[in-house]
């Protein structure tokens, strides 16, 4: 198949932008030729700091089209038949009329050939590329309205080795003069001025030959090697920073890695201090010892191959993060010269959320909720209820004004100079953590506590407050934190009380605010909840209300619980079976709030299954649930009684005896949290309930002997029910 090239080379384009434009392009060219029935083949695309291009196969014309449309009845006149003819582009002659049910009715037959695919990419091209959907653009020059990121200076676009002929005027507007070509550009100093290329093969070739690595992942790995080598050759490592590699490889279209020197006098700065400056402001990398000590050298790359081996790059570099460094060494001895306790009182002009109150407020809960959350998690109270009034403090410094990505960090350091206790140092300095997925999280009790205590704060407020995520955005970051408290908990092993934790968190707004909750605080999460049949636990020390806010909140961290597992590979069926069991308090978790016994219920629930017994007992289930689900949608509500005077067959009476053997063993086995050997008990059903659908006729025509069976089947169901909502499961 011929090959279309389509490369539009610009002025800078922000790194950030890049892959990101490329896939829009792809996409959009793929929405633009469908229609004509074409399809990209074998689609590759590229993007670099002055270009987004792609390259693939299409056929040279499009397939002959034929088409059928029935009109309105054949004796039709007035606008039915003028909008019909108007939208087939025929005549009145040119309709058949052919018999129908119901009459005579009208048939357009339209046929089409097909179409040059080259005339078809010129047509469809200027109005994709005018719709382009940059996050920002730019207008420049003239009185066009034409927008891209940066000016855009070039069109190349081929097909089969033949120029695309098309422009970007529309009507007086000019376009800023871009038209299709074959030409481009190699690189701005090294390869000035143009050159043609017709296809993959002489673009790719041309550019290199002009000092251009078109491709992103190419430029990646070699920086990425090269930077390693110049590190390994003085015995050092790179820090690693997969972000900050993708970002230069779109700053540089022909990457030269060069190694530079940190000036001794700054090596008392913390590491985390000089890799963020080095970062931030100039895209260095990090070069650290083995032993992970910071290393006072750094990496950068050059765009040029310059005729001096890059001595004056280097030089200059240098001199650049000579300054950056005493901006921070500024900050740094400034910051120390004041308490973190002493910059708590700033923190009470900072909002937090116009419906959340200050940053200061949010101090005192989170000293409330961490001293509540500290024997929970077998931390000293007042450590970490010191933690937790400090966790903020460096939001007032001047490094984390000038370097917000450094926020924890910086407390940490400024809490060990102050003398702080090491461990409130430690909570401080790790209560964001979890970051990422790739991030750890805290260990040690006390940050532990101070960590929940920030994410469930942030999750109770924003709940409340309704400002809850949405299928088209999350922007609190509150799935991240449902996510960061799931992490600590499973991975500290943590047996936590959430709904009393959540209702904690949340009289702390009240609380913190001095003054009485607004009546209207929460009431949209819980009224959700009170409206879907939420009845509190028996002896739930909450209110009503605040028992169902908080229940509404562990429905998300359920949800957000499974669908971290389903990543994990784990069975969505029997995950959404576990966390059902006892159901009658809704969510989809059974009014389970302590996250690791629902996670050893699913395990267990999974290992049964996979058992003859588990597999033969699951189908005798389904089958009482599809007689039940009959009987009711008949006659309404089974009642789950049963008259041992009206059990007739041998086999009723053993099932009725079996179901009343197991009911103790299986609620004490429940309530030590034994959930394998409650399954256990379950398999000893298995003969029971087989015979009994063996032998015994359920829709028995005496009403009183249907009703006691149904009865029967519907103690079975609830019995199961309790371990697991077995009706999830699928297969």
């Amino acid at each position: 198949m011929p090959e279309l090239l389509l490369e539009l080379f610009s002025e800078e384009i922000p790194a950030r932008m890049q892959a990101r434009a490329a896939e829009d392009l792809a996409r959009l060219l793929a929405e633009a030729l469908k229609p004509a029935g074409l399809v990209l083949r074998n689609l590759r695309t590229f993007h670099g700091p002055r270009r987004i291009a792609l390259v693939a196969e299409l056929p040279e014309a499009t397939a002959p089209v034929a088409e059928e449309r029935r009109g309105p009845r054949a004796d039709a006149t007035g606008p039915a038949l003028e909008g019909f003819l108007r939208s087939t582009g025929l005549t009145r002659e040119q309709l058949e009329e052919r018999e129908g049910k119901g009459g005579t009715y009208l048939y357009a037959v339209i046929c089409r050939d097909g179409r040059a695919t080259g005339d078809v990419l010129a047509e469809a091209m200027p109005p994709l590329l005018r719709r382009f959907p940059w996050p920002k653009s730019m207008r420049w020059g003239g009185t066009s309205s034409f927008t891209w990121v940066r000016p855009l200076k070039r069109i190349l676009c081929t097909f089969g080795g033949r120029v695309v002929t098309f422009d970007l005027r529309q009507g007086e507007d000019d376009g800023h003069g871009l038209a299709a070509s074959d030409l481009t550009e190699g690189h701005r100093l090294m390869a000035p001025g143009t050159f043609a290329a017709h296809s993959l093969a002489e673009w790719e070739s041309g550019l290199r030959a002009r000092k251009v690595i078109p491709g992103a992942p190419e430029r990646e790995a070699l920086i990425e090697r090269e930077v390693a080598r110049l590190a390994g050759a003085e015995g050092l490592e790179v820090v690693p920073d997969r972000g900050l590699l993708t970002e230069v490889a779109g700053l540089v279209e022909w990457p030269v890695p060069l190694m530079g020197g940190i000036d001794d006098a700054f090596m008392d700065l913390p590491p985390e201090v000089m890799r963020t400056t080095m970062r931030v402001n100039q895209r260095y990398f990090a070069l650290r010892h083995p032993d992970g000590r910071a290393a006072n050298r750094f990496a950068l790359v050059a765009n040029i191959e310059a005729v001096d081996g890059g001595k004056a790059i280097v030089a200059g570099n240098e001199r650049v993060l000579r300054a950056r460094l005493s901006d921070a060494r500024f900050f740094w001895d400034g910051d120390r010269q004041q308490t973190l306790e002493s910059r708590l009182p700033k923190l009470a002009d900072v909002v937090f959320h116009a419906k959340l109150g200050t940053q200061g407020q949010r101090v005192e809960r989170l000293e409330r909720l961490a001293r509540f959350l500290a024997p929970l998690v077998g931390a000293d109270p007042e450590k970490a209820a010191r933690a937790g009034r400090l966790a903020k403090a460096d939001l007032a410094s001047g490094m984390v004004g000038e370097f917000p990505e450094l926020q924890g960090l910086m407390g940490r350091y400024y809490a060990l100079h102050d003398g702080e206790a090491p461990e409130v140092a430690e909570a401080i300095g790790a209560h964001y953590r979890p970051l990422g997925p790739g991030d750890e999280v805290p260990r040690e009790p006390t940050a532990v506590a101070v960590a929940l205590a920030d994410k469930i704060d942030q999750l109770a407020g924003f709940f409340a407050a309704d400002e809850r995520p949405t299928g088209s955005g999350d922007p609190y970051a509150l799935r991240r934190a449902a996510l960061g408290v799931i992490r600590i908990i499973r991975e500290n092993g943590l047996r936590l009380p959430l709904s009393e934790v959540i209702a904690e968190a949340f009289f702390g707004y009240p609380a913190a605010q001095g003054r009485t909750a607004d009546p209207e605080f929460g009431m949209a999460v819980a009224a959700e909840k009170m409206n879907a049949g939420f009845q509190p636990p028996a002896g739930s020390a909450q209110p009503p209300m605040v028992a169902a806010f908080a229940a509404g909140l562990l429905d998300f961290l359920a949800e957000r619980l499974r669908v971290q597992l389903r990543a994990e590979g784990a069975r969505h069926d029997i995950l959404a079976a576990a966390f059902g069991a006892g159901s009658s308090q809704g969510g989809g978790r059974g009014g389970e709030d302590d996250l690791v016994r629902l996670l050893a219920r699913a395990d267990a629930l999974r290992d049964f299954l996979s058992t003859p017994e588990g597999a033969d007992l699951l189908a005798a289930y389904r089958r009482a649930a599809n007689i039940l689900r009959i009987e009711e949608k008949k006659t309404g509500e089974v009642p789950a009684k049963v008259d041992p005077s009206l059990l007739t067959l041998a086999e009723e009476v053993r099932l009725w005896e079996v179901l009343n053997d197991i009911d103790v063993a299986v609620r004490e086995a429940l309530d030590s949290e034994q959930f394998s050997t409650a399954m256990t008990v379950f398999a000893t059903l298995r003969g029971p309930v087989d015979a009994f659908f063996e032998k015994v006729v359920v829709n028995d025509a005496d009403p009183a002997l249907r009703y006691n069976r149904l009865g029967l089947l519907k103690t079975l169901r609830a019995a199961m029910d309790r371990v697991a909502e077995f009706q999830r499961v699928e297969g």
